[in-house]
């Protein structure tokens, strides 16, 4: 019997995308004897953010790197960081200390869920130009004594109406301003560990290590400057300091370190390859007819080269649209969690898959919509639980 057993919740396939809502992904073995052997010890936390800092950057080609416990907790440490630099005359004013400077400029564009991480650092956020377009004299004006940084979201999948990065760390630089790039979802490619700040010249990214790293959920990675690392550090645990809530245990912190080797390594091209075959299979398979079509896309939600199928569905001809078959899905047994595009379409995506789970989600589709190909699908019973969150 499983932990979930024991508390009576039901596991799920996750054929949508790394949702912290569905536990983002799940750890390799590697991963997990990390995590153990570092809970068998004693260790000072200090000692052990400095060694894994070193780790960290090492592999990632940064100056330096600090585990955080997640790509939301890094924004806001990184933010500390930049309102408060290496003072600690400075810290002691946090939040509210009007010496300090509280803005942090962002595109209109890269106005996402969670920009309110800037908020619990007690800074406010200072929007410039729109979502199809942004000038560089509007960055120009709203860079100021009171700005802190500006947050960079990076993503192919966002509107097109932000500055390209160079030229917003160029604008930046020359004010002395640090730049910070939210990451959390933009792996692969794997370069992107030193990209946005080795390559491009941003002085911060962050990357959640609960996604594509497959490091525990609860860790994210702040890398790039040296000085702003170790300002970011001096707000967070295990100092009693304003980010202390934001506390990355031994356990992530090694279980991240032992992911991001992991990552650094592996064969990207084998995974690119195989997940090409599920995809190429349920596309040739699912696109039946009967008001159903599916397609191979060559890059997921974040628009990153994960490969997915786009299933869009005609109401008209279909067994039922493609919300209702979402719903069908995730109150099946076991349930299936794909990602929703409303009425019309969803995603599948072969990435976050265990042995054998491609074709029980094939299965399960086919009879969402061809119940004579078949026999028995989820059941219609339950109540409707979104999957596309």
């Amino acid at each position: 019997m499983t932990f979930y057993d024991e508390i009576g919740v039901q596991p799920v396939i996750n054929a949508a995308t790394t949702f912290t809502l569905l536990g983002g992904s799940l750890m390799p073995k590697e991963v997990l004897e990390a995590m153990s052997s570092a809970a068998g010890s004693f260790v000072d936390m200090h000692e052990l953010h400095e060694a894994a800092g070193r780790e960290l950057a090492r592999l990632t080609r940064n100056e330096a790197a600090y585990a955080t416990s997640g790509c939301a907790a890094a924004i806001v440490l990184a933010v500390l960081g930049c309102r408060t630099g290496r003072q600690p005359q400075r810290i002691a004013g946090l939040p509210d200390d009007a010496s300090l400077p509280d803005e942090v400029v962002m595109h209109a564009a890269h106005r996402i869920p969670y920009d309110p991480a800037v908020r619990l650092a007690g800074a406010r956020i200072r929007q410039v130009g729109n979502v199809l377009q942004t000038f560089e004299w509007e960055l120009e004006a709203a860079i100021s004594e009171r700005t802190a940084a500006v947050l960079y979201v990076a993503g192919s999948h966002l509107p097109p109406g932000a500055l390209p990065l160079a030229d917003v760390v160029r604008i930046a630089h020359d004010r002395g301003v640090p730049v910070l790039v939210d990451a959390a979802a933009q792996l692969p490619p794997v370069t992107n560990l030193w990209h946005f700040t080795t390559e491009v010249g941003a002085d911060l990214a962050m990357f959640s290590g609960g996604k594509a790293l497959r490091g525990p959920q609860a860790s994210g990675l702040l890398v790039g400057s040296e000085e702003l690392i170790q300002a970011a550090r001096a707000n967070g645990s295990p100092h009693q300091r304003f980010a202390r809530a934001l506390k990355a245990g031994k356990e992530e912190i090694a279980g991240l370190v032992v992911a991001v080797r992991r990552y650094v390594e592996m064969d990207h091209e084998a995974e690119v390859r195989a997940w090409y075959e599920v995809v190429n299979r349920w596309a040739s398979r699912i696109d039946g007819g009967r008001g159903v079509c599916a397609t191979v896309e060559d890059h997921n939600e974040a628009g990153q080269p994960v490969p997915r199928v786009r299933v869009d569905v005609d109401r008209a001809v279909a067994r039922r649209p493609a919300d209702a078959a979402v719903g069908l899905l995730a109150r099946g047994d076991p349930p299936i969690h794909v990602l929703s595009g409303g009425p019309d379409r969803f995603w599948i995506g072969p990435d976050l898959l265990e042995d054998g789970e491609a074709e029980i989600v094939e299965k399960w589709v086919l009879a969402a919509f061809h119940e004579d190909e078949v026999a028995a699908g989820p059941t219609e019973g339950g109540v409707e639980r979104g999957a596309g969150s």
